[in-house]
C-alpha cells in the first residue's frame, strides 16, 4: 500500500504512493544497471520455486506477505523466494527490472499503470486465474484488472480510501464537529487556528510531493464531478479550462490553514504531527494506520469524506487506489506462479493479509471482515457507499505527465499560491506531448 513523486525535481524521487515518473522513458544507461533485479531463476530455476517481486519492505507489509506466502507454501508444497525491495527503489527500476529477468509474479497497480506494461508486452495475461478467481471479485474490480485488450492482467489484492482523518478525543475536548460542506471545513479549519493547531497535516517534501493529489483530487471531483475529473486525467479536456481553474481558486482557500513547512516535511511527520494532536486534520489515505502502534490511538482515530462544494456532485466520488499483482512476460515457472496468483486473489490470502495489515481492505467480496477494526469497517462503508471511484492522480493518468508536469507545477504554485492561470497554463502547454487524439 505504500502507494505514491517526481524525479526531475532536484533531491526528490517518487514516494510512497506516486511511482514512476520518468519510469517510461528510462535513459540507456538506466536500463542497463537497473536497480531492482530479479532473486533467482533463469534456465533450469526449481520448478517447486516461485519467485516473488515485492515493494512491501515497511515492517507491517513484509510481515502481511510472509504470512500470506508462509500458507501457500503450507497448501501447496510450493516454495515462495520473495525479493523484497523498498517502495521507491522499486518504482525507480520497474521498467528496467521488467524489461530484463523479473520475478514470476511482481507487485503492481490496477487500472492505467497494469495497463501501460500489459500494452507494452511487459506483463503476461492470465485469464485462466481469472476462471478460479472471478467470483469473488466486483464488476469495478474486474475492470481494473483488465487490459485495454479484453485481457486479465491484474490480481488485486486490497483497496484504501482517501479521507479526512482526525483524532476523536481532540475533536470532543475541543468541542469541534465534523464538518459536511466546504464552507463548515474553512470554518473549522479557521477555529483550529485560533485554538493554536495546525489545521491541515502537510508533508509533501522532496519524493512525498505525491501527497498533495489527495487534496487536489478530491477538490475536483466535488467542485467538477467525477467525469470531467477523469476527462482531465485522461487528457481529454485542456488544464486552462475554467473548471481546472477553479480547483486552484478552492485550494487557495485551504492553503492559509496547512501546516507550515510541508515542502521540507515527510508525509510520515506529517501524519505524526496528526496523532500527537499538534495537526486537527489530515486529508490522507488509511494508509496512515501503518504510523500506529498504540491500539488506544488507532481506536482514537476517526475520518470522515472530504466535504461537499457543489450539490450537484455530493459525495458521490471516493479515492480508493487499488493494489495487487501482475505475472512477468517469461516466468521462469509458469504454472507455479499462476497457482499463486490464484491463492493471492483468494479470501483466505486476503485475510490473513488484513488480519497483518489493519491499513487495507480486502478487495475479494467474498473475504470475512471478521478481523476488520472499525477504521477498516467504516472504511469498507465508505467505499461501498460510492457512486464513483477514482484511483489517484498518477494513477488515472498518464503518470509521466503527472509526475514530471502536473507535480512540479501544483508544488511551486503551494509555495506562492496566487493567481493559477499561469502554472496551468504551463501545464496545458505539455499535455500534447503525453496525449494523442
Amino acid at each position: 500500500m505504500t502507494q505514491h513523486s517526481s524525479f526531475p525535481l532536484a533531491a526528490q524521487s517518487p514516494g510512497r504512493r506516486t511511482v514512476v515518473g520518468r519510469l517510461f522513458g528510462l535513459s540507456a544507461a538506466a536500463l542497463a544497471a537497473p536497480l531492482l533485479s530479479a532473486c533467482g531463476g533463469g534456465p533450469g530455476a526449481d520448478p517447486k520455486t516461485v519467485t516473488f517481486g515485492s515493494n512491501g519492505a515497511d515492517a507491517t507489509p513484509k510481515k502481511a506477505y510472509e504470512a500470506v506466502t508462509k500458507a501457500f507454501t503450507q497448501d501447496s508444497g510450493l516454495t515462495v523466494k520473495t525479493n523484497t525491495v523498498d517502495h521507491d527503489t522499486f518504482q525507480n527500476s520497474i521498467t528496467s527490472y521488467l524489461q530484463g529477468t523479473p520475478d514470476d509474479v511482481f507487485t503492481w497497480f490496477a487500472g492505467y499503470r497494469m495497463q501501460y506494461f500489459a500494452r507494452k508486452g511487459l506483463a503476461s495475461p492470465i485469464d485462466d486465474v481469472w476462471d478460479v478467481i472471478g467470483d469473488g471479485f466486483s464488476d469495478a474490480a474486474r475492470q481494473l484488472s483488465r487490459g485495454q485488450d479484453g485481457k486479465y492482467y491484474f490480481v488485486p489484492l486490497y483497496n484504501y480510501p482517501w479521507a479526512v482523518f482526525y483524532r476523536k478525543s481532540l475533536f470532543q475536548d475541543r468541542g469541534y464537529e465534523v464538518p459536511t460542506t466546504w464552507d463548515d471545513f474553512i470554518a473549522l479549519s479557521k477555529r483550529m487556528r485560533q485554538d493554536g493547531l495546525s489545521p491541515v497535516a502537510a508533508g509533501y517534501g522532496g519524493g512525498d510531493s505525491w501527497s498533495i493529489l489527495g487534496a487536489f483530487d478530491y477538490l475536483d471531483l466535488r467542485a467538477n464531478g467525477y467525469d470531467f475529473h477523469m476527462q482531465l486525467m485522461r487528457g481529454e479536456v485542456s488544464w486552462t479550462d475554467r473548471r481546472a481553474m477553479r480547483i486552484l481558486d478552492l485550494w487557495r482557500e485551504l492553503t492559509p490553514y496547512y501546516q507550515t513547512g510541508g515542502a521540507g516535511r515527510s508525509w510520515q511527520d506529517a501524519a505524526q504531527s496528526l496523532i500527537d494532536k499538534k495537526s486537527g486534520m489530515a486529508v490522507i489515505g488509511l494508509f496512515l494506520g501503518q504510523q500506529i502502534t498504540d491500539d488506544a490511538i488507532r481506536d482514537d482515530i476517526d475520518f470522515f469524506p472530504f466535504p461537499e462544494i457543489d450539490s450537484a456532485h455530493g459525495l458521490d466520488a471516493v479515492e480508493a487506489p487499488t493494489d495487487g499483482f501482475m505475472l512477468s512476460r517469461k516466468p521462469k515457472n509458469e504454472d507455479a506462479a499462476k497457482k499463486f496468483l490464484q491463492f493471492l486473489g483468494s479470501p483466505r490470502a486476503e485475510e490473513l493479509y488484513m488480519g497483518v495489515d489493519p491499513s487495507n481492505l480486502a478487495a475479494n467480496e467474498q473475504a470475512s471482515t471478521r478481523s476488520y477494526n472499525a477504521l477498516q469497517t467504516k472504511s469498507a462503508e465508505l467505499i461501498n457507499s460510492a457512486k464513483h471511484i477514482s484511483q489517484f492522480a498518477d494513477r488515472d493518468s498518464d503518470p509521466g505527465f503527472i509526475t514530471t508536469v502536473v507535480l512540479p507545477g501544483l508544488v511551486e504554485w503551494l509555495g506562492h499560491p496566487d493567481d493559477g492561470a499561469a502554472v496551468l497554463k504551463r501545464i496545458e502547454s505539455q499535455r500534447s506531448r503525453f496525449f494523442t487524439a
